[in-house]
C-alpha cells in the first residue's frame, strides 16, 4: 500500500474525532472535521501530517478504559494484546470496531505512522 493511501485511510477513520493536522508552515495546525476534504490536501502534495499520540503515551486511566472494552480475559502490554484466557482466541467484529473507534477517538498511532514519517507526535495536552 502506498504511503498516501495509508495516510488517507487512517485520516478518514479519524475525521469524526477532529484530528489536528499539519498542512504547511503558514497553517501549521488545522483541525479537520468530518466536512473537511482531506484528500485535497493530500492530492496537491501538501505535507498533511496528523498529530498523533504514540501508544506509549497511554495513561493508566486510558488503559483502564480500553481494558473495559477488551474484557478481563485480554490485557494490553505495550503495543501487544495479550490473551490471558486460552479459551478466548477470537474477537467479534463489534469488539474490534469498539477498540479502533476508541483508539481513533483518543488519537493513538496504532499504525506506526509517526515512525513512517506520515504523522507528527502530538504535543502533550494537544487533544484535551
Amino acid at each position: 500500500m502506498a504511503q498516501k493511501e495509508l495516510l488517507l485511510i487512517d485520516l478518514s477513520a479519524r475525521l469524526p474525532y477532529d484530528p489536528i493536522v499539519y498542512v504547511d508552515e503558514n497553517l501549521p495546525r488545522l483541525k479537520l472535521g468530518a466536512a473537511t476534504r482531506v484528500w485535497e490536501y493530500i492530492a496537491v502534495d501538501k505535507p498533511c501530517k496528523p498529530y498523533l499520540r504514540p501508544m506509549s503515551s497511554m495513561t493508566e486511566e486510558e488503559l483502564y478504559e480500553l481494558q473495559e472494552i477488551l474484557g478481563p480475559s485480554i490485557e494490553i502490554r505495550g503495543n501487544l494484546i495479550d490473551i490471558l484466557d486460552s479459551s478466548r482466541h477470537i474477537f467479534s467484529l463489534l469488539e474490534l470496531q469498539a477498540i479502533f473507534d476508541w483508539l481513533n477517538a483518543h488519537h493513538f498511532d496504532y499504525r506506526g505512522l509517526i515512525e513512517k514519517g506520515l504523522a507528527l507526535e502530538a504535543l502533550e495536552g494537544m487533544y484535551k
